[in-house]
């Protein structure tokens, strides 16, 4: 069956974007308990792109199909799980990139590079880091896995922030996240 990626973000409503993020289907990841355990030989750079033995994944579906495996354990370890396996990755950064943003209805909604959808709230907070000349936001996707917002995306965030205040907040889904770095 071929790959259908969702509609723009802009022309999706946040009902859309809910309804898109049910018909996903992730993997139960953290259901599986596979025995064998090894390195992946895979790495993650900062800027979004995946590399195994080296070389780069040029593939979008297969960087797509990889993301739908991974996690990241309590200690901060970002793993590709199968039933089967469990296999270490390298990850420079944040192994995804939120390449868009959408506000609706008191609601903020991320598309990512791997044409994920997320929307913002208590189970997705956003965090800032880094400093107050290089700040890097965040927002959780899924299973311990962050994806950083791109330089784009988080001028769009401080113009809503701006939008809404004078005070560097945004809220999503009934929870406010402050963009100054922790």
């Amino acid at each position: 069956m071929p790959y259908t990626p969702p509609p723009d973000l802009a022309g999706l409503s946040l009902m859309d974007v809910a309804r898109l993020m049910e018909e996903r289907g992730l993997p139960p990841l953290d259901q599986w308990q596979p025995e064998h355990v090894g390195d992946s030989e895979m790495r993650i750079a900062a800027d979004g792109r995946w590399y195994h033995q080296g070389g780069e994944v040029r593939r979008p579906g297969m960087v797509r199909a990889f993301a739908s495996l991974l996690l990241r354990d309590d200690d901060g370890q970002h793993w590709l799980v199968t039933p089967h396996q469990k296999l270490s990755i390298e990850v420079e950064d944040a192994a995804l990139i939120a390449t868009d943003v959408k506000c609706e209805d008191g609601a903020l909604a991320f598309r990512l590079n791997t044409d994920d959808l997320v929307i913002a709230g208590p189970d997705h907070p956003l965090r800032v880091s880094g400093t107050a000349e290089e700040p890097a936001a965040y927002v959780m996707a899924r299973h311990g896995i962050e994806a950083r917002l791109d330089r784009s995306t988080w001028l769009q965030l401080a113009e809503i922030a701006l939008a809404d205040g004078d005070e560097p907040v945004v809220s999503s889904n009934g929870a406010s996240f402050s963009l100054l770095p922790a």
